[in-house]
């Protein structure tokens, strides 16, 4: 019995039709890491935030972080899906986003510039994905990547419409 908590997980090989998943996975594995480096940074500011938009800004940035976590979720399972290993570690995850930290005691205007901005380059990422995955066949990875570009444009857009002066 002992010997069912000693499987350890491992890549597969699938057979779906996409060509080349791993390569797929490793753009799903770096918008994963930028997903959460975002989720973090959202939900830090929805604590931290204050000033005349308190409500506002904390009440968006909790629907926000909310639908990244879940975000980060869809794509780890699509990772797995296509047999590949979803990170693994917080360093794994952490380690290689491409978003920077926050900035010490930022503003709420920066705070929701500094977010609007991870948006757009969550966009951006997300646009190229959709191109990787056509390359390789895999309209499933297509459609996620569209439906969280989509997702970002909109939340980059509320996001500068607060930040206007």
């Amino acid at each position: 019995m002992a010997d069912i908590l000693e499987t350890t997980p491992e890549a597969t090989t699938v057979k779906t039709g996409v060509k080349s998943p791993k390569v797929v996975a490793e753009g799903l594995a770096q918008v994963l890491t930028d997903t959460y480096t975002l989720l973090l940074k959202t939900h830090i500011y929805h604590w931290n935030v204050e000033g005349p938009l308190f409500y506002s800004i904390h009440t968006l940035t909790e629907e926000q972080y909310g639908a990244l976590f879940e975000a980060t979720d869809e794509l780890a399972e699509r990772i797995r899906a296509l047999g590949q290993l979803a990170p693994m570690s917080v360093s794994d995850v952490l380690g290689g986003a491409k978003l920077k930290d926050a900035p010490k005691s930022p503003s709420a205007h920066d705070m929701v510039a500094d977010l609007a901005s991870d948006h757009e380059h969550l966009a951006s990422q997300m646009h190229k994905l959709i191109k990787l995955s056509g390359e390789h066949d895999d309209d499933v990875t297509a459609d996620l990547a569209t439906a969280r570009a989509a997702f970002h444009e909109k939340a980059a857009w509320m996001l500068r419409a607060i930040a206007k002066s």
